[in-house]
């Protein structure tokens, strides 16, 4: 975990990897593919070896979105969220407002996140997610938005409570 009393923040931005197309199922049940789960793992071994690993995690409660965040635990630590050594582990939001949010929801959750936090992981659904990308940095933001298991890192030079603008300073599209 990264330590939010230096006062360096870092917001990481990640689209829920690849999904089944159910047709039967609602839509917030669709679950990840294959490819899906090795995405997430992959994306989370790279936030480790970048040193990316989240005091807070907003995630949206669709199936998915769930699957795609235990993935990227398990890239990064090797345990399931649940299953890592106390002090370890960030803390966990499902956040009902995330599923289908626009950007400025998206936007409201991490502005209510702990200030002591230094590095968020919002793990959410487009087009929500690349637009508050774009929102963040429009002059970095990719004009086609974050593919499936996508993932972005914005640096903020202001507190959570103020976020308005970030630079975006890492990209990276997790392929197992």
């Amino acid at each position: 975990m990264t330590d939010g009393r230096n006062g360096e923040r870092t917001l990481v931005l990640l689209r829920h990897a690849k999904a089944e197309q159910e047709r039967d199922a609602p839509d917030a049940e669709r679950s990840l593919t294959a490819r899906g789960h090795a995405d997430a793992a992959a994306a989370g071994a790279w936030l480790a070896r970048h040193e990316l690993l989240p005091d807070v995690v907003l995630c949206s409660p669709a199936r998915r979105t769930r699957q795609t965040w235990h993935g990227v635990a398990m890239g990064m630590t090797g345990s399931p969220p649940e299953g890592g050594p106390a002090g370890s582990t960030p803390a966990v939001r499902y956040e009902p407002t995330a599923y289908e949010a626009h950007p400025d929801e998206l936007l409201g959750l991490v502005r209510a996140v702990d200030p002591a936090a230094g590095t968020v992981l919002l793990v959410a659904h487009n087009p929500g997610i690349s637009l508050l990308s774009a929102l963040l940095d429009p002059e970095r933001a990719d004009p086609d938005g974050l593919r499936t298991t996508d993932l972005v890192v914005h640096r903020p030079t202001t507190r959570w409570a103020d976020l308005t603008r970030a630079p975006l300073t890492a990209r990276h599209t997790a392929r197992g």
